[in-house]
C-alpha cells in the first residue's frame, strides 16, 4: 500500500488541478474580505463589514465547501479508470486502491481547509471590526460544521469510485445536505419524526449558521453523531461495493 500511495502522490503532485483549486479557493477569500472591507470604507452606514459577516460567509457555506470535496476528489477518481485496471492486473488489491485514493484526496482537501481557516482569521481579526468572541464562535461552528462536511467527501468518495456520474452526484448531495431538512419539515407534526428533521444534515448545518449569527454557538454531539454515522455507512458500503465492481 505503501508504495501505492507514493505512485498516487506523485500523480496528484503532478496535476494542475489541485494547486489551482486551492489558489481559487483562497482567492475568494481575499475577494469576499476585499469586497466587504472597501464597501465599509465606502460607506459609513454599510452595517457588514465586520468580523462576524465575513465569517459567517464560511459557516453558511457547508454544500459548497463539501461540493469543493468533490473537486478534489475528481483529481484520482475521475478518469483513472484505465489506470485502475492496470495496478488491478499488477496485484493490487482493490481495497488498497479504494483507500489510498481516499487518504490522499482527503489529505489535500483537508489541508487547503485549514488553510482557509487560518487565512479568514487572519484577514477578520486584522481587517474587520470585531471583538474575541466573533472568532471563537466561528472556530466552533467550524468544529461542528467538519464532521458533516467531511461525511460529504466520504460519500462522493463513494459514489465517484463507483462511477456514479458528476450529475447524479451533485443531485445526491444537493438533497442530502441542502434539501433534507425542508423534505422532513413536512413530517414534523408526525409524533417521532419531528426528531429526524433535527437530525437532518440540512437541518444541523443551518442551525449552525443561525446558533453562529445569535452568538450562541455551543459544541454539539448531533453533528458527530450524524457526520460519524453517514462517513461509516459510505465507506463500509463503498469499499465492498468497489471489491466486486466489474470496472472493464
Amino acid at each position: 500500500m505503501i508504495n501505492y500511495l507514493k505512485s498516487e502522490s506523485y500523480r496528484l503532485l503532478r496535476k494542475k488541478g489541485p494547486h489551482l483549486t486551492g489558489v481559487i479557493c483562497l482567492f475568494l477569500i481575499a475577494a469576499a474580505a476585499a469586497v466587504l472591507y472597501f464597501s465599509g470604507q465606502s460607506d459609513p452606514n454599510f452595517r457588514y463589514a465586520t468580523s462576524k459577516f465575513f465569517y459567517s460567509n464560511v459557516v453558511g457555506s457547508g454544500l459548497m465547501i463539501i461540493i469543493v470535496g468533490l473537486i478534489y476528489n475528481s483529481f484520482l477518481t475521475g478518469k483513472d479508470l484505465t489506470l485502475m485496471k492496470q495496478s488491478i492486473s499488477f496485484g493490487i488489491s482493490r481495497n488498497t486502491i479504494f483507500w489510498s485514493k481516499l487518504i490522499l484526496t482527503l489529505s489535500y482537501f483537508l489541508l487547503i481547509c485549514v488553510v482557509g481557516i487560518i487565512f479568514m482569521a487572519v484577514l477578520g481579526e486584522n481587517i474587520f471590526a470585531g471583538d474575541n468572541q466573533a472568532i471563537r464562535n466561528f472556530l466552533l461552528a467550524c468544529v461542528n460544521m467538519a464532521p458533516i462536511v467531511l461525511s460529504g467527501f466520504f460519500l462522493t468518495h463513494t459514489l465517484k469510485m463507483l462511477r456514479v456520474g458528476d450529475v447524479y452526484i451533485i443531485i445526491v448531495v444537493f438533497f442530502i445536505f441542502g434539501l433534507s431538512g425542508n423534505m422532513l419539515r413536512v413530517f414534523r407534526p408526525i409524533s417521532g419524526l419531528n426528531e429526524l428533521y433535527k437530525y437532518a444534515p440540512h437541518s444541523l448545518l443551518k442551525d449552525n449558521l443561525m446558533s453562529f449569527l445569535d452568538d450562541a454557538v455551543q459544541f454539539d454531539y448531533k453533528y458527530w453523531v450524524v457526520g460519524i454515522g453517514i462517513s461509516v455507512i459510505s465507506l463500509l458500503i463503498g469499499a465492498k461495493k468497489f471489491a466486486t465492481k466489474n470496472i472493464d
